[in-house]
């Protein structure tokens, strides 16, 4: 079943290389402290609601 929906964390075997960007500042950014990781959510979700303008 996992491989079917995927686990967190993992990429497909299929892919190779070295992780997309956004998944690499994704994990950097879950390292962070849990208050760090909230400032970095409320810029997400500003910087998305002034493109869906």
């Amino acid at each position: 079943m996992e491989e079917l929906i995927g686990a967190p964390g993992r990429r497909p075997a299929s892919k190779r290389g070295p992780a997309p960007k956004l998944q690499q500042q994704l994990e950097r950014i879950n390292q962070l402290p849990k208050a760090k990781q909230k400032m970095v959510s409320e810029v997400l979700d500003s910087l998305l609601a002034q493109a869906g303008r």
